[in-house]
């Protein structure tokens, strides 16, 4: 009688290994959330939905954008950082991301490790412009009378550690120069006094300032990137201005809480780089001024240690750490 019991154990075992595991749920199944760092309206928002809309039909579920504003896009990044890591809660980071690793480090996120890059998908070009008063006509002479006038010469930004702020400190880094400084509650209220020649400079995007370069009130000096722009590509690049490996863009990224399975990451890069082909998202896109980019999560892992790295010692000689 032990022995029959013994037997009959045994082949239940030998049943139990034999059946096969339970199917996994095919991704994605349900809607999926992309948060934004930064308020409705704004460009990171507006690239979301725009990427949102086409990924829910090519993957046959929603894409909800669920904006998340706060401490410069560092409350988003922690809720999905802290989110279950299936897929379904991914962001659309920015920048701002890689400049506050160094600008305000939050010991609650590590944006490099806590975060898989998935894909990066857009970028704002941003174009260096003076009042005509200044007298420079291109980087090489801003430059020179940059030398001569040290501390003369003032930029406006939207803020102190923005990006069109660090755009600037990158160029007092790179150029050797020491520009000054004068941040504003946002960037209409230093372009205004761009144009009316309060300030001499600024570092903005390029869609805001090209109509005011049309009409002569303000000097297209460069691109600030390596490449010319297409939605200028009379305006020479930092590089051709001489001022290689300068790039201070505006982009935008999409990624998931580190520990994703990677066949989720891989589908989604897929799904997103099939959808900065199409027509319907990269007209709304460039509408906005925005040039769309796309590859692989490996090639975004990498771009964001070269930004992280960028910012560093910018921050540094700006004074700006905290």
């Amino acid at each position: 009688m032990h022995a029959i019991w013994l037997s009959a154990l045994a082949m239940g075992a030998l049943a139990l290994s034999a059946a096969p595991a339970p199917a996994q749920e095919p991704y994605p199944s349900r809607p999926v959330r992309i948060v934004v760092g930064f308020g409705p309206g704004s460009s990171a928002d507006i690239v979301a939905r725009d990427i949102a809309q086409k990924l829910g039909q090519t993957l046959g579920q929603q894409f909800v954008v669920e904006n998340r504003p706060g401490a410069g896009s560092n409350i988003g990044t922690d809720y999905v950082a802290r989110a279950q890591k299936d897929g379904y809660t991914l962001l659309m980071a920015t920048v701002a991301n890689t400049i506050n690793a160094t600008l305000t480090p939050n010991p609650t996120f590590d944006f490099q490790k806590d975060l898989a890059p998935i894909t990066l998908v857009a970028a704002v070009p941003i174009l260096l412009v003076a009042h005509p008063g200044l007298g420079v006509a291109d980087v090489r002479s801003l430059i020179a009378l940059a030398k001569r006038q040290p501390e003369q010469i003032f930029f406006g930004s939207s803020g102190a550690g923005t990006g069109n702020h660090l755009a600037g400190e990158l160029f007092n880094v790179m150029a050797g120069v020491r520009l000054v400084h004068v941040p504003y509650p946002g960037s209409a209220q230093a372009l205004t006094d761009l144009i009316a020649g309060r300030i001499s400079l600024m570092f903005s995007a390029a869609s805001t300032t090209l109509p005011h370069v049309e009409t002569g009130k303000l000097i297209a000096l460069a691109m600030a990137q390596p490449a010319r722009a297409a939605i200028a590509p009379d305006i020479p690049s930092m590089t051709e201005a001489g001022l290689p490996g300068f790039d201070t863009s505006v982009w935008f990224g999409l990624l998931a809480p580190a520990g994703t399975s990677p066949d989720i990451v891989a589908a989604l890069s897929r799904a997103t780089n099939a959808a900065l082909k199409s027509a319907d998202v990269v007209a709304p896109l460039r509408a906005q001024g925005m040039e769309p980019i796309g590859g692989s999560p490996g090639e975004f892992a990498a771009y964001i240690r070269s930004e992280t790295a960028k910012w560093a010692p910018v921050v540094a000689a700006a004074g700006l750490k905290k």
